[in-house]
Protein backbone atom coordinates (compact mmCIF):
# COMPACT_ATOMS: atom_id res chain seq x y z
CA UNK A 1 0.00 0.00 0.00
CA UNK A 2 1.53 3.28 -1.07
CA UNK A 3 2.09 5.93 1.58
CA UNK A 4 0.05 9.04 1.22
CA UNK A 5 2.01 12.33 0.95
CA UNK A 6 1.58 14.85 3.65
CA UNK A 7 0.34 18.39 3.27
CA UNK A 8 3.89 19.81 2.72
CA UNK A 9 5.00 17.15 0.28
CA UNK A 10 6.93 15.01 2.80
CA UNK A 11 6.20 11.38 3.38
CA UNK A 12 5.59 9.88 6.80
CA UNK A 13 8.95 8.16 6.69
CA UNK A 14 10.74 11.48 6.09
CA UNK A 15 9.05 12.97 9.09
CA UNK A 16 10.13 10.00 11.19
CA UNK A 17 13.75 10.45 10.07
CA UNK A 18 13.57 14.16 10.91
CA UNK A 19 12.23 13.46 14.41
CA UNK A 20 14.93 10.86 15.03
CA UNK A 21 17.62 13.29 13.85
CA UNK A 22 16.30 16.05 16.08
CA UNK A 23 16.31 13.66 19.05
CA UNK A 24 19.90 12.69 18.37
CA UNK A 25 20.89 16.35 17.95
CA UNK A 26 19.24 17.28 21.26
CA UNK A 27 20.91 14.35 22.93
CA UNK A 28 24.30 15.40 21.59
CA UNK A 29 23.78 18.98 22.75
CA UNK A 30 22.75 17.69 26.20
CA UNK A 31 25.86 15.52 26.32
CA UNK A 32 28.05 18.44 25.33
CA UNK A 33 26.53 21.00 27.66
CA UNK A 34 25.95 18.70 30.60
CA UNK A 35 23.24 18.98 33.18
CA UNK A 36 23.81 22.80 33.72
CA UNK A 37 23.84 24.39 30.28
CA UNK A 38 23.37 27.96 31.57
CA UNK A 39 26.91 28.05 32.87
CA UNK A 40 28.30 27.05 29.48
CA UNK A 41 26.24 29.67 27.71
CA UNK A 42 27.48 32.26 30.16
CA UNK A 43 31.11 31.24 29.60
CA UNK A 44 30.61 31.33 25.86
CA UNK A 45 29.07 34.79 26.08
CA UNK A 46 32.00 35.97 28.25
CA UNK A 47 34.53 34.65 25.76
CA UNK A 48 32.74 36.31 22.87
CA UNK A 49 32.43 39.64 24.76
CA UNK A 50 36.05 39.88 25.91
CA UNK A 51 37.36 41.65 22.78
CA UNK A 52 34.57 44.19 22.99
CA UNK A 53 35.20 44.71 26.71
CA UNK A 54 38.95 45.21 26.13
CA UNK A 55 38.25 47.70 23.37
CA UNK A 56 35.81 49.57 25.63
CA UNK A 57 38.41 49.66 28.43
CA UNK A 58 41.09 51.00 26.08
CA UNK A 59 38.72 53.65 24.74
CA UNK A 60 37.76 54.71 28.26
CA UNK A 61 41.44 54.85 29.30
CA UNK A 62 42.23 56.97 26.29
CA UNK A 63 39.36 59.32 27.07
CA UNK A 64 40.49 59.56 30.69
CA UNK A 65 44.07 60.29 29.59
CA UNK A 66 42.83 62.98 27.23
CA UNK A 67 40.75 64.56 29.99
CA UNK A 68 43.72 64.47 32.35
CA UNK A 69 45.99 65.95 29.67
CA UNK A 70 43.49 68.70 28.92
CA UNK A 71 43.08 69.41 32.63
CA UNK A 72 46.87 69.45 33.12
CA UNK A 73 47.31 71.73 30.12
CA UNK A 74 44.67 74.11 31.44
CA UNK A 75 46.32 74.11 34.86
CA UNK A 76 49.73 74.67 33.25
CA UNK A 77 48.39 77.59 31.23
CA UNK A 78 46.79 79.06 34.33
CA UNK A 79 50.06 78.65 36.26
CA UNK A 80 52.02 80.23 33.40
CA UNK A 81 49.60 83.15 33.31
CA UNK A 82 49.93 83.59 37.07
CA UNK A 83 53.73 83.45 36.90
CA UNK A 84 53.76 85.89 33.99
CA UNK A 85 51.61 88.31 36.00
CA UNK A 86 53.91 87.95 39.01
CA UNK A 87 56.98 88.47 36.79
CA UNK A 88 55.44 91.59 35.25
CA UNK A 89 54.64 92.87 38.73
CA UNK A 90 58.19 92.17 39.93
CA UNK A 91 59.64 93.90 36.85
CA UNK A 92 57.45 96.92 37.48
CA UNK A 93 58.45 96.97 41.13
CA UNK A 94 62.13 96.59 40.21
CA UNK A 95 61.81 99.44 37.70
CA UNK A 96 60.22 101.66 40.34
CA UNK A 97 62.84 100.75 42.92
CA UNK A 98 65.83 100.92 40.53
CA UNK A 99 66.49 104.64 41.21
CA UNK A 100 66.41 104.05 44.96
CA UNK A 101 68.72 101.06 44.67
CA UNK A 102 71.08 103.05 42.47
CA UNK A 103 71.07 105.97 44.91
CA UNK A 104 71.69 103.62 47.81
CA UNK A 105 74.61 102.01 45.97
CA UNK A 106 76.09 105.40 45.18
CA UNK A 107 75.66 106.50 48.80
CA UNK A 108 77.40 103.37 50.09
CA UNK A 109 80.33 103.86 47.70
CA UNK A 110 80.66 107.54 48.59
CA UNK A 111 80.62 106.64 52.26
CA UNK A 112 83.42 104.13 51.64
CA UNK A 113 85.46 106.83 49.90
CA UNK A 114 84.83 109.20 52.81
CA UNK A 115 86.25 106.64 55.18
CA UNK A 116 89.41 106.32 53.07
CA UNK A 117 90.19 110.05 52.91
CA UNK A 118 90.63 111.66 56.36
CA UNK A 119 89.31 115.05 55.28
CA UNK A 120 86.03 116.84 55.78
CA UNK A 121 84.28 115.83 52.58
CA UNK A 122 80.87 117.17 51.58
CA UNK A 123 78.26 115.48 49.42
CA UNK A 124 76.18 117.02 46.64
CA UNK A 125 73.82 115.67 44.00
CA UNK A 126 74.15 116.22 40.26
CA UNK A 127 70.85 117.76 39.14
CA UNK A 128 71.75 118.68 35.57
CA UNK A 129 74.50 118.13 33.02
CA UNK A 130 75.42 120.32 30.06
CA UNK A 131 77.80 117.70 28.73
CA UNK A 132 78.97 116.75 26.13
CA UNK A 133 79.12 120.37 25.01
CA UNK A 134 82.67 121.69 24.60
CA UNK A 135 82.55 123.83 27.73
CA UNK A 136 79.72 121.93 29.36
CA UNK A 137 79.73 120.97 33.00
CA UNK A 138 77.73 119.50 35.87
CA UNK A 139 75.25 121.42 38.02
CA UNK A 140 75.13 120.52 41.72
CA UNK A 141 72.22 121.05 44.09
CA UNK A 142 74.38 122.78 46.74
CA UNK A 143 76.18 126.11 46.72
CA UNK A 144 77.06 128.75 49.27
CA UNK A 145 74.41 127.20 51.53
CA UNK A 146 76.97 124.39 52.03
CA UNK A 147 79.88 126.87 52.28
CA UNK A 148 81.18 125.87 48.86
CA UNK A 149 83.72 128.08 47.07
CA UNK A 150 85.24 127.98 43.58
CA UNK A 151 88.21 125.68 42.87
CA UNK A 152 87.16 123.00 45.33
CA UNK A 153 88.05 119.54 44.05
CA UNK A 154 85.23 117.16 43.05
CA UNK A 155 85.66 113.40 43.00
CA UNK A 156 83.85 110.06 43.02
CA UNK A 157 85.05 106.56 43.97
CA UNK A 158 86.23 105.93 40.38
CA UNK A 159 88.46 109.02 40.31
CA UNK A 160 88.51 112.79 40.15
CA UNK A 161 85.71 114.66 38.36
CA UNK A 162 86.98 118.23 38.18
CA UNK A 163 86.76 121.44 40.20
CA UNK A 164 84.05 123.92 41.10
CA UNK A 165 83.91 126.64 38.45
CA UNK A 166 81.22 128.90 39.86
CA UNK A 167 79.09 128.90 43.02
CA UNK A 168 75.72 130.54 43.64
CA UNK A 169 73.46 130.50 46.65
CA UNK A 170 71.97 127.04 46.15
CA UNK A 171 73.83 125.65 43.15
CA UNK A 172 77.36 125.15 41.88
CA UNK A 173 78.83 124.37 38.47
CA UNK A 174 81.58 121.79 38.06
CA UNK A 175 84.26 122.17 35.41
CA UNK A 176 85.02 118.55 34.42
CA UNK A 177 88.59 117.41 34.01
CA UNK A 178 88.10 116.72 30.28
CA UNK A 179 87.02 120.31 29.49
CA UNK A 180 89.46 122.20 27.17
CA UNK A 181 89.92 124.94 29.77
CA UNK A 182 90.49 122.52 32.67
CA UNK A 183 93.89 121.64 34.11
CA UNK A 184 95.02 119.29 36.87
CA UNK A 185 98.50 118.69 38.26
CA UNK A 186 99.24 114.98 37.78
CA UNK A 187 102.01 112.40 37.98
CA UNK A 188 102.60 108.96 36.48
CA UNK A 189 102.61 106.15 38.98
CA UNK A 190 105.63 104.24 37.60
CA UNK A 191 108.04 106.88 36.37
CA UNK A 192 106.82 109.48 38.89
CA UNK A 193 107.06 112.00 36.07
CA UNK A 194 104.88 115.06 36.62
CA UNK A 195 102.88 117.16 34.21
CA UNK A 196 99.70 119.12 33.71
CA UNK A 197 96.52 117.39 32.53
CA UNK A 198 94.51 119.36 29.96
CA UNK A 199 91.09 118.25 28.78
CA UNK A 200 90.32 117.06 25.27
CA UNK A 201 86.62 116.32 25.72
CA UNK A 202 84.67 113.04 25.66
CA UNK A 203 86.35 111.67 28.78
CA UNK A 204 89.93 112.13 27.47
CA UNK A 205 92.77 114.46 28.36
CA UNK A 206 96.44 115.02 27.50
CA UNK A 207 99.40 115.36 29.85
CA UNK A 208 101.71 118.27 28.98
CA UNK A 209 105.31 118.93 29.92
CA UNK A 210 106.48 115.29 30.13
CA UNK A 211 110.05 115.01 28.87
CA UNK A 212 110.97 112.75 25.98
CA UNK A 213 113.46 111.09 28.31
CA UNK A 214 110.66 109.62 30.43
CA UNK A 215 109.43 106.07 29.86
CA UNK A 216 105.65 106.03 29.84
CA UNK A 217 103.70 102.84 29.16
CA UNK A 218 100.17 102.42 27.86
CA UNK A 219 97.87 101.38 30.69
CA UNK A 220 99.93 103.18 33.34
CA UNK A 221 97.87 104.81 36.06
CA UNK A 222 97.81 108.60 36.34
CA UNK A 223 97.43 110.16 39.81
CA UNK A 224 97.06 113.68 41.15
CA UNK A 225 100.36 115.23 42.26
CA UNK A 226 98.85 117.73 44.70
CA UNK A 227 100.86 120.67 43.34
CA UNK A 228 97.75 122.57 42.22
CA UNK A 229 96.39 122.58 45.82
CA UNK A 230 93.02 121.46 44.46
CA UNK A 231 93.50 117.71 44.96
CA UNK A 232 95.82 115.98 47.42
CA UNK A 233 98.45 113.66 46.05
CA UNK A 234 97.56 110.11 45.08
CA UNK A 235 93.96 110.33 43.79
CA UNK A 236 93.26 108.34 40.64
CA UNK A 237 92.81 110.39 37.46
CA UNK A 238 92.81 107.76 34.71
CA UNK A 239 95.01 105.49 32.63
CA UNK A 240 97.39 106.17 29.75
CA UNK A 241 95.79 105.32 26.40
CA UNK A 242 98.38 106.60 23.88
CA UNK A 243 102.00 107.72 23.97
CA UNK A 244 103.69 109.45 21.02
CA UNK A 245 107.06 111.19 20.70
CA UNK A 246 107.06 114.96 20.18
CA UNK A 247 109.80 117.47 19.42
CA UNK A 248 110.47 118.34 23.06
CA UNK A 249 107.95 116.35 25.09
CA UNK A 250 105.83 113.24 25.01
CA UNK A 251 102.22 113.44 23.94
CA UNK A 252 100.39 111.34 26.52
CA UNK A 253 96.66 110.74 26.06
CA UNK A 254 94.70 109.67 29.14
CA UNK A 255 91.29 108.05 29.46
CA UNK A 256 89.70 109.49 32.59
CA UNK A 257 88.45 106.85 35.00
CA UNK A 258 85.45 108.76 36.37
CA UNK A 259 82.19 108.21 34.39
CA UNK A 260 81.54 111.93 33.84
CA UNK A 261 78.30 111.35 31.89
CA UNK A 262 76.73 108.99 34.45
CA UNK A 263 77.19 110.78 37.77
CA UNK A 264 74.35 111.26 40.24
CA UNK A 265 76.29 112.31 43.36
CA UNK A 266 79.79 113.57 44.09
CA UNK A 267 82.10 114.39 46.97
CA UNK A 268 83.71 117.80 47.44
CA UNK A 269 87.15 118.26 48.96
CA UNK A 270 87.81 121.17 51.33
CA UNK A 271 89.45 124.27 49.82
CA UNK A 272 93.23 123.93 49.43
CA UNK A 273 93.62 120.47 50.96
CA UNK A 274 97.04 119.33 52.26
CA UNK A 275 99.55 118.06 49.73
CA UNK A 276 99.45 114.49 51.03
CA UNK A 277 96.74 112.67 52.91
CA UNK A 278 97.52 109.37 54.57
CA UNK A 279 94.56 106.95 54.58
CA UNK A 280 93.49 106.06 58.13
CA UNK A 281 94.18 102.34 57.70
CA UNK A 282 95.32 100.02 60.48
CA UNK A 283 97.36 96.88 59.97
CA UNK A 284 95.50 93.62 60.67
CA UNK A 285 97.51 93.01 63.86
CA UNK A 286 97.40 96.64 65.00
CA UNK A 287 94.68 97.90 67.31
CA UNK A 288 93.83 101.53 68.09
CA UNK A 289 95.28 102.69 71.40
CA UNK A 290 92.84 104.18 73.88
CA UNK A 291 93.69 107.27 75.79
CA UNK A 292 93.61 107.25 79.53
CA UNK A 293 90.22 108.02 80.91
CA UNK A 294 88.51 107.18 77.63
CA UNK A 295 85.63 104.70 77.97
Amino acid sequence: MALRATRWGWSRTAWQYLAIGLLWLGHGVWVLLGPNPGRHWTSLADVLSRPAQGLAVRLESRRTARRDTARGLAETRAENARLAAELAQLKTQATLEAPRVSEADVAVRLLGLKQQIPLELKTARVIFSTRPATYGGLILDRGRDLDLVPDQGVLVPEGIVGRLWSVSGTQAKVLPADAPNASVAVMLIRSRAMGVLQGLGWGRAAIRYVSNQEVVQVGEAVLTSGLDRVFPRGLLVGYVAEVTQGDLELRVIVNLSAPLDRLSAVLLLPPQPPLEVQPPFLAPDQKPQRKRGAP
